[in-house]
């Protein structure tokens, strides 16, 4: 069945969907060639999008769901030859994570499953069995390496045991580099590529985003073009992207090859950052059964009240507001932006734990801890993005070993979740800023080179209100909901990489930009016979 993908806009979307196409040009032939281009030796470039990683991690079933294996499926009717991805077989449960001669590396956890039992996502239970020091030392089609930026796929040693500990290298690359000065790059020119995609760049802003802006703006910074002072979180220089991708498309066309080049998405626009609400504190879901309302939103405010109070003091009362057991009251969060009132608010809880008004009683280390935290506290905003990982912040308790304050401090509550599960209004205006200024640069060499552009900041943009398909099934960026949403969202649990189904999405919309930028007649895929979330009864 041929289908072809509409936008649905937020209103009269019935209208929209029948007049506003998404991926134009549908394919009416029944004969398939390759146009203008060669397909005989396919290669992708990229970072985890291209990976196939999915569900927090990369592994043996997912990878499966790539969008270039995908892609390079269907380059077969025309043409194409063998393509080979990482190998994985070491992945004996299935569930992804890595290890280091044996021992966990921190943050390679197992894939996330939604567990049905508890409407939760959570870890898959199972041992971890894939190790970084089972290296194949080949080099691979699929050249997509989790948690790559730009700059990394044409730095040697990115792929050396020896540099793991300092931060140099990546476990994923490690495992397939030919050599320990070998680049990403380097390994894939040996495959002589006569077709490409390039996906490379959403993690030079990916990483401050998910980190809740933690990281550094080095466009802000005097040597902001050092990569030796970069953090892991830090939003890459233009210039230094500029420099880097131009390098990279140079080598992959070095040969003739011919390509397409994707856009950096709007990660804004991603589950991760638009599932969990601002303002989810309500009456239902503070007040336990038996308990009076105006009693628990009556202590509740005891503390914001003072705080509240105390802020006003010194001009800032409007940071925070009283809570109202009939609305959708506010998280309370850290904003780093704010003037820090530290030194104030610790004076102030001294003069008042001395006064003998103070709440609880209250030792000298737990003011400093009390002050530091509401410091630069504020309540959010319809323009602050809370993060995906907050939502085990909300509601959370203390155990300092202070009953009567771990009895009073809640999360988002009584007390600011902090600034690294937000991200604020300035975060979000540095994240576009260089958004906008990477996907010029794309697009800017793309033209020079006369290269096919797949713009998936447009296309993943369309996803947050619908995209539907001609038969009426209706895919969002939406984060599963439950089984009322599971046919139709693109997105895994992790809320930042696609399900199998959204990886086909996106080979749906390359495969129609080959087709009308190379001349090509490519048969497409359908994204509906494809996954969608991993649920499992339990685990």
């Amino acid at each position: 069945m041929k289908r072809k993908y509409l936008y649905i806009a937020p209103l009269f979307a019935f209208i929209v969907a029948a007049c506003e196409p998404s991926i134009k040009d549908e394919i009416n032939s029944e004969t398939y060639y390759a146009g203008e281009a060669n397909f005989s030796s396919y290669v992708a470039i990229g970072n985890s999008l291209t990976a196939g990683y999915m569900d927090g991690t990369l592994y043996r079933s997912g990878q499966a769901y790539s969008f270039p294996y995908i892609l390079a499926q269907q380059f077969k009717v025309v043409g194409g030859g063998e393509f080979t991805q990482p190998p994985l077989d070491d992945d004996t449960n299935d569930v992804g994570g890595m290890l280091m001669a044996g021992n966990p590396i921190p943050g390679f956890d197992t894939k996330l499953i939604m567990n049905m039992s508890t409407s939760s996502p959570e870890n898959k239970k199972g041992a971890v069995t894939m190790d970084v020091t089972k290296r194949s030392q080949k080099a691979y089609h699929n050249a997509g390496v989790p948690g790559a930026k730009t700059f990394h796929l044409l730095a040697p040693g990115y792929g050396s045991i020896g540099n793991l500990a300092a931060g140099k290298a990546n476990p994923y690359f490690v495992r397939t580099a030919t050599s320990d000065e070998t680049t990403v790059m380097a390994d894939v020119m040996t495959l002589q590529p006569t077709f490409f995609t390039n996906w490379i760049g959403a993690n030079d802003v990916l990483a401050y985003a998910t980190s809740g802006g933690e990281g550094l703006d080095q466009n802000e910074q005097a040597n902001g073009t050092d990569l030796t002072q970069y953090g892991g979180n830090d939003i890459t220089h233009v210039a230094v992207f500029k420099m880097t991708y131009t390098g990279i498309i140079n080598t992959l066309t070095s040969g003739g090859a011919k390509g397409v080049v994707a856009t950096v998405p709007d990660v804004t626009t991603i589950p991760f950052f638009t599932t969990v609400p601002y303002n989810p504190i309500t009456a239902d879901a503070v007040v336990k059964p038996g308990q009076n309302p105006d009693e628990v939103f009556g202590q509740l405010n005891l503390l914001v009240g003072m705080f509240k109070e105390i802020l006003g003091q010194f001009g800032e009362g409007d940071r925070l507001q009283l809570l109202d057991k009939t609305k959708a009251n506010p998280l309370l969060i850290q904003d780093k932006t704010l003037t820090n009132l530290e030194p104030q608010i610790a004076a102030t809880i001294k003069y008042l734990v001395a006064t003998g008004k103070f709440p609880f009683d209250i030792s000298e280390q737990e003011i400093g801890f009390i002050a530091k935290s509401f410091g630069q506290a504020r309540h959010a905003t319809a323009k602050d993005l809370m993060l995906l990982t907050s939502r085990a912040q909300i509601g959370a308790s203390f155990a300092t070993g202070n009953p009567k304050m771990d009895a009073m401090l809640i999360k988002g509550i009584t007390f600011p979740i902090g600034d690294e599960y937000v991200l604020n209004q300035v975060e979000q205006q540095k994240v576009q800023t260089a958004t906008i200024a990477f996907n010029s640069i794309i697009r800017g060499i793309a033209d020079e080179k006369g290269l096919a552009v797949a713009d998936m900041n447009e296309l993943l943009h369309k996803a947050v209100s619908g995209l539907r398909v001609e038969d009426g099934q209706i895919y969002t960026a939406d984060y599963f909901k439950g089984m009322g949403n599971l046919n139709t969202v693109l997105f895994s649990l992790d809320g930042v990489h696609l399900n199998p189904r959204g990886y086909a999405f996106i080979a749906a919309e390359i495969l129609r930009v080959i087709n009308r930028h190379y001349k090509s007649n490519i048969p497409l895929v359908n994204p509906a016979v494809y996954p969608g979330p991993t649920l499992v009864l339990q685990n």
